[in-house]
Protein backbone atom coordinates (compact mmCIF):
# COMPACT_ATOMS: atom_id res chain seq x y z
CA UNK A 1 0.00 0.00 0.00
CA UNK A 2 1.26 3.62 -1.12
CA UNK A 3 0.53 6.73 1.52
CA UNK A 4 -1.42 7.70 -1.91
CA UNK A 5 -3.90 4.77 -0.98
CA UNK A 6 -5.31 5.67 2.57
CA UNK A 7 -8.71 7.03 1.27
CA UNK A 8 -8.33 10.96 2.32
CA UNK A 9 -9.25 14.13 -0.20
CA UNK A 10 -6.59 16.36 0.17
CA UNK A 11 -8.31 19.10 1.07
CA UNK A 12 -10.38 17.28 4.13
CA UNK A 13 -9.85 18.31 7.80
CA UNK A 14 -8.20 15.11 9.71
CA UNK A 15 -7.57 14.68 13.42
CA UNK A 16 -6.06 11.61 14.45
CA UNK A 17 -7.29 10.26 17.94
CA UNK A 18 -4.65 7.56 18.81
CA UNK A 19 -5.28 4.86 21.71
CA UNK A 20 -1.98 4.55 22.86
CA UNK A 21 -2.10 1.60 24.89
CA UNK A 22 -4.33 -0.08 22.21
CA UNK A 23 -2.50 0.96 19.43
CA UNK A 24 1.19 -0.10 20.96
CA UNK A 25 -0.33 -3.51 21.39
CA UNK A 26 -1.31 -4.20 17.70
CA UNK A 27 2.44 -3.17 16.58
CA UNK A 28 3.51 -4.92 19.45
CA UNK A 29 1.83 -8.46 18.22
CA UNK A 30 2.33 -7.53 14.52
CA UNK A 31 6.30 -7.48 15.80
CA UNK A 32 7.33 -3.63 14.47
CA UNK A 33 6.97 -0.47 16.38
CA UNK A 34 5.77 2.92 15.24
CA UNK A 35 7.37 5.12 14.12
CA UNK A 36 5.14 8.28 15.43
CA UNK A 37 7.31 11.20 13.59
CA UNK A 38 6.61 9.28 10.10
CA UNK A 39 3.07 8.99 11.25
CA UNK A 40 2.04 12.18 11.54
CA UNK A 41 3.97 12.74 8.39
CA UNK A 42 2.12 10.34 6.18
CA UNK A 43 -1.18 11.99 7.24
CA UNK A 44 -0.05 15.84 7.38
CA UNK A 45 1.35 15.12 3.65
CA UNK A 46 -2.04 13.90 2.24
CA UNK A 47 -4.58 15.36 4.35
CA UNK A 48 -5.01 18.87 5.75
CA UNK A 49 -4.22 17.60 9.53
CA UNK A 50 -5.40 19.57 12.32
CA UNK A 51 -4.42 17.79 15.41
CA UNK A 52 -3.45 14.40 16.40
CA UNK A 53 -3.61 13.72 19.81
CA UNK A 54 -2.27 10.88 21.74
CA UNK A 55 -4.14 9.07 25.20
CA UNK A 56 -2.04 7.40 28.13
CA UNK A 57 -2.09 6.83 31.62
CA UNK A 58 1.18 7.08 33.46
CA UNK A 59 2.24 5.88 36.41
CA UNK A 60 3.43 9.46 38.58
CA UNK A 61 4.80 7.60 41.68
CA UNK A 62 7.34 5.63 39.61
CA UNK A 63 10.85 7.11 39.95
CA UNK A 64 11.37 6.42 35.84
CA UNK A 65 8.28 5.50 33.67
CA UNK A 66 9.17 3.74 30.43
CA UNK A 67 6.61 6.37 28.72
CA UNK A 68 8.14 9.59 29.71
CA UNK A 69 10.56 9.79 26.83
CA UNK A 70 8.15 9.24 24.13
CA UNK A 71 5.50 11.36 26.03
CA UNK A 72 8.13 14.39 26.02
CA UNK A 73 9.05 13.52 22.51
CA UNK A 74 5.46 13.73 21.13
CA UNK A 75 4.55 16.87 22.87
CA UNK A 76 7.69 18.71 21.13
CA UNK A 77 6.59 17.10 18.06
CA UNK A 78 3.44 18.30 16.76
CA UNK A 79 1.24 15.99 19.21
CA UNK A 80 -1.70 16.98 21.69
CA UNK A 81 -0.78 14.68 24.93
CA UNK A 82 -3.78 13.82 27.00
CA UNK A 83 -2.76 11.82 29.80
CA UNK A 84 -3.40 11.04 33.24
CA UNK A 85 -2.47 8.84 36.29
CA UNK A 86 -2.52 5.48 36.44
CA UNK A 87 -3.85 3.36 38.95
CA UNK A 88 -2.18 0.56 40.37
CA UNK A 89 -4.34 -2.03 42.21
CA UNK A 90 -3.72 -5.82 43.37
CA UNK A 91 -5.78 -8.30 40.72
CA UNK A 92 -7.63 -11.19 41.77
CA UNK A 93 -4.54 -13.47 41.13
CA UNK A 94 -2.47 -11.40 43.62
CA UNK A 95 -0.52 -9.95 40.61
CA UNK A 96 -0.13 -5.99 40.68
CA UNK A 97 -1.81 -4.27 37.43
CA UNK A 98 -2.54 -0.74 36.56
CA UNK A 99 -5.78 0.35 35.45
CA UNK A 100 -5.20 3.54 32.95
CA UNK A 101 -8.40 3.81 30.96
CA UNK A 102 -8.47 6.86 28.13
CA UNK A 103 -12.31 6.49 26.76
CA UNK A 104 -13.50 8.68 28.11
CA UNK A 105 -11.36 11.74 27.65
CA UNK A 106 -10.88 10.38 23.93
CA UNK A 107 -14.99 10.91 23.30
CA UNK A 108 -15.11 14.18 24.99
CA UNK A 109 -12.38 15.48 22.51
CA UNK A 110 -13.84 13.69 19.13
CA UNK A 111 -16.99 15.17 20.12
CA UNK A 112 -15.54 18.80 20.39
CA UNK A 113 -13.75 18.31 17.49
CA UNK A 114 -16.76 17.19 15.23
CA UNK A 115 -17.46 20.74 14.17
CA UNK A 116 -14.02 21.47 13.13
CA UNK A 117 -12.96 18.43 11.08
CA UNK A 118 -14.63 16.46 8.28
CA UNK A 119 -12.65 13.26 9.20
CA UNK A 120 -11.86 11.25 12.85
CA UNK A 121 -9.27 8.81 12.60
CA UNK A 122 -9.29 6.36 15.04
CA UNK A 123 -6.46 4.22 16.46
CA UNK A 124 -7.67 1.50 18.17
CA UNK A 125 -10.12 -1.53 18.23
CA UNK A 126 -11.92 -1.36 21.16
CA UNK A 127 -15.61 -1.68 20.83
CA UNK A 128 -16.68 0.39 23.14
CA UNK A 129 -16.14 3.35 20.92
CA UNK A 130 -18.66 2.17 18.50
CA UNK A 131 -20.95 4.29 19.53
CA UNK A 132 -18.71 7.69 19.56
CA UNK A 133 -18.20 6.46 15.63
CA UNK A 134 -21.87 6.47 15.42
CA UNK A 135 -22.23 9.72 17.08
CA UNK A 136 -19.56 11.41 15.14
CA UNK A 137 -21.27 9.88 12.16
CA UNK A 138 -24.07 11.18 12.68
CA UNK A 139 -22.83 15.05 13.32
CA UNK A 140 -21.67 14.51 9.33
CA UNK A 141 -17.82 12.67 9.65
CA UNK A 142 -15.97 10.34 8.09
CA UNK A 143 -14.65 7.74 10.23
CA UNK A 144 -11.83 5.30 9.72
CA UNK A 145 -10.54 3.06 12.38
CA UNK A 146 -6.34 1.74 12.42
CA UNK A 147 -6.72 -1.60 14.01
CA UNK A 148 -5.52 -5.19 12.41
CA UNK A 149 -7.60 -8.15 12.01
CA UNK A 150 -4.02 -10.30 11.31
CA UNK A 151 -3.94 -11.23 14.67
CA UNK A 152 -5.89 -14.60 16.21
CA UNK A 153 -8.08 -12.85 17.41
CA UNK A 154 -8.46 -9.80 15.89
CA UNK A 155 -7.59 -6.66 17.99
CA UNK A 156 -10.38 -4.73 16.62
CA UNK A 157 -13.80 -5.67 17.48
CA UNK A 158 -16.08 -6.63 14.96
CA UNK A 159 -19.17 -4.11 15.55
CA UNK A 160 -16.68 -1.00 15.47
CA UNK A 161 -15.18 -2.44 12.19
CA UNK A 162 -18.73 -2.38 10.60
CA UNK A 163 -19.34 1.27 12.28
CA UNK A 164 -16.67 2.80 10.65
CA UNK A 165 -16.60 4.55 6.80
CA UNK A 166 -12.99 2.93 6.45
CA UNK A 167 -10.72 0.55 8.33
CA UNK A 168 -7.17 0.56 7.69
CA UNK A 169 -5.38 -2.59 8.27
CA UNK A 170 -2.21 -1.50 10.43
CA UNK A 171 -0.10 -4.41 9.31
CA UNK A 172 -0.17 -2.82 5.33
CA UNK A 173 1.10 0.90 7.32
CA UNK A 174 3.80 -0.89 9.07
CA UNK A 175 6.28 0.19 5.50
CA UNK A 176 4.85 3.54 6.19
CA UNK A 177 5.21 4.05 9.54
CA UNK A 178 7.50 1.06 11.33
CA UNK A 179 10.48 2.31 13.02
CA UNK A 180 13.42 1.50 10.57
CA UNK A 181 15.78 -1.62 11.67
CA UNK A 182 13.61 -2.28 14.93
CA UNK A 183 13.98 -5.65 15.85
CA UNK A 184 11.25 -6.41 19.20
CA UNK A 185 13.39 -8.94 21.53
CA UNK A 186 11.61 -12.31 22.76
CA UNK A 187 11.70 -11.70 25.67
CA UNK A 188 11.85 -8.00 26.79
CA UNK A 189 12.26 -6.54 29.84
CA UNK A 190 11.08 -3.39 31.03
CA UNK A 191 14.39 -1.25 30.91
CA UNK A 192 14.73 -2.25 27.41
CA UNK A 193 11.67 -0.98 25.87
CA UNK A 194 8.72 0.94 25.09
CA UNK A 195 8.78 3.66 23.45
CA UNK A 196 5.22 2.81 22.60
CA UNK A 197 3.07 1.96 25.39
CA UNK A 198 3.05 0.53 28.86
CA UNK A 199 4.42 -3.05 28.99
CA UNK A 200 2.89 -6.38 30.57
CA UNK A 201 5.66 -8.61 31.17
CA UNK A 202 4.28 -12.29 31.82
CA UNK A 203 7.73 -13.74 33.12
CA UNK A 204 7.47 -11.00 36.33
CA UNK A 205 5.75 -11.95 38.79
CA UNK A 206 5.43 -9.31 41.54
CA UNK A 207 4.64 -6.77 38.55
CA UNK A 208 2.25 -6.71 35.62
CA UNK A 209 2.10 -2.74 34.07
CA UNK A 210 -0.46 -3.75 31.66
CA UNK A 211 -3.26 -1.46 31.28
CA UNK A 212 -6.66 -2.98 32.02
CA UNK A 213 -10.26 -1.33 31.21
Amino acid sequence: MSDLDLGFYPSEKVALFIDGANLYAAARTLNFDIDYRKLRTVFAKHTNLVRAFYYTALLEDQEYSPLRPLVDWLDYNGFTMVTKPAKEFVGHDGRRKVKGNMDIELAIDMMEMAGFIDHAVLFSGDGDFRSLVEAVQRRGLRCTVVSTIKTQPPMIADELRRQADRFIELQTLQPLIGREGFVRPQNPRRDDAPRGNVRDDEDDDDYDDELVS
